[in-house]
């Protein structure tokens, strides 16, 4: 049974269970009309804050926001050195070379926005390149995760989260094969970031609270990008007007896809054994008043959670820690595999591998969208590059944004968060996983199309 735990106060639990609950369900599920700059936007308020912020920096021809970009990414990259962790092995050191090639190739954009000097081949600054890389996504990440950061504060630690888990429990071990405490650690994954996720897996690994099976499942499984991230996909993919079902789809393709790789190669083979000189440390079941659970749950972790300023801004410095990591990768990594996609016949071979599938459920544009979806190995935004709002249809779209995302391994940051952890998954298991996720991944989804947007 569940342990009772007294709150030191619980009105100021309950204002701020309910409260700040509120005001992140707001933040990132109403989406509202509203003109910013003179661009009126159906969106959700925190696309619509992110948006704002970079108007009062100034409009993109300026350059204004491109420098603010750039010397995040310049942060993240000086930030090994200045730690000392950039050789401590050798995924930390290949990264961080990864990391000053970013900030060289974002140097290289701003200096020819600013009119101050054209570096580098003409290709590289022209349509989906250096421009897209640069201000597609290394621009709106730079804003969008900060601000997203502070309002996914309000929905996860708040009590909200642990609250639905407790009525979560239940499914999560008969669905997807993880204990009923995987829930918080799920959604923390799906609405928070993928690294905190991978972070609390691993923690509750060494801890006897997870075996190996099921913490593989969870970091190859929940882990996909934020809300924020999924707002940069569907933004570029003309899917923001669809928010919601855009939202609530993806987590159905990404929850529906993980039950089942969970019972299939590589993953079921996996020892399910609890982490070498752990006590195993599993669950009690909850039998009775579930609801009085759920809410001491949510109130226990609303009385214990702080100063909400307090809380608020080091959520935000967590958020720039992030995207000042991810920026410089995205750049460098991002850059590799649209050359390669380009000038290569890589991606075009691997496509063919997911073009049977593309075409089953119909996509007109079905080889576009398999070739798409190849290079997303390389890194999660690179499929969207390849469709355009004005040429291609709703339903290939739609499908290359939520198969993007629910495909989960990555290269550029995914697979090196996995190998910094103890979850014992090799990288060609990960190659496996992400073939079988993608394939699944298009079929849900383009079901799902072939339904609601004909």
């Amino acid at each position: 049974m569940e342990t009772r735990q007294a709150l030191p106060n619980v009105g100021s639990a309950w204002a701020k269970f309910i409260i700040c609950s509120v005001i992140g369900v707001f933040m990132f599920f109403i989406s509202i009309p509203l003109t910013i700059g003179g661009v009126t936007r159906n969106t959700i308020p925190v696309d619509h804050l992110h948006h704002f912020v970079r108007w009062l920096v100034g409009p993109m021809p300026t350059g204004r926001q491109q420098i603010v970009a750039l010397l995040i990414m310049l942060i993240g990259a000086v930030f090994p050195f200045i730690k000392k962790t950039w050789n401590q092995n050798t995924i930390q050191t290949v990264f961080t070379m990864f990391k000053i090639l970013g900030v060289i190739a974002g140097a290289m954009h701003v200096l020819n926005v600013l009119d101050v000097v054209r570096i580098g081949p003409d290709f590289l600054h022209q349509g989906n390149f250096l421009p897209f890389l640069f201000n597609a996504l290394c621009v709106s990440l730079a804003f969008l995760i900060p601000i997203g950061a502070i309002f996914l504060f309000f929905l996860i630690n708040y009590g909200l989260m642990e609250f639905f888990g407790v009525f979560l429990r239940p499914i999560m071990r008969k669905v997807f094969r993880t204990p009923g405490r995987s829930a918080v650690d799920a959604v923390t994954s799906l609405i928070g970031n993928y690294a905190l996720a991978m972070m609390i897996t691993d923690k509750l690994l060494q801890e006897g609270k997870y075996t190996k099976r099921e913490a593989a499942i969870i970091v190859t499984g929940f882990s996909t990008v934020s809300a924020t991230f999924m707002v940069v996909v569907a933004g570029r993919l003309g899917l923001m007007d669809r928010w919601l079902f855009f939202f609530w789809t993806t987590m159905l393709v990404a929850g529906a896809v993980t039950a089942i790789t969970a019972r299939i190669f590589p993953l079921c083979k996996i020892p399910n054994e609890y982490f070498e000189g752990t006590t195993p440390q599993p669950e009690e079941p909850i039998e009775s008043d579930r609801l009085k659970v759920a809410i001491r749950e949510g109130l226990r972790v609303a009385g214990a959670s702080g100063n909400v300023g307090v809380n608020l801004w080091n959520s935000f410095k967590a958020g720039c820690r992030i995207v000042s990591i991810l920026l410089p990768t995205i750049m460098s990594i991002g850059l590799l595999g649209m050359i390669l996609a380009e000038f290569t016949p890589v991606f075009d071979i691997i496509g063919f591998i997911f073009l049977p599938f593309t075409w089953l459920v119909r996509l007109p544009e079905a080889l576009l969208a398999a070739q798409a979806l190849s290079t997303g190995i390389i890194e999660m935004f690179l499929p969207a590059a390849f469709m355009d709002v004005e040429l291609h249809s709703l339903q290939s779209r739609y499908v290359v944004a939520v198969s993007s995302i629910t495909a989960v391994i990555f290269f550029s940051a995914v697979v090196p968060s996995i190998l910094a952890t103890k979850v014992p998954v090799k990288v060609w298991q990960m190659v496996i996983i992400w073939v079988e996720r993608l394939i699944l991944s298009i079929l849900l989804s383009g079901i799902i199309a072939l339904i609601f947007l004909r």
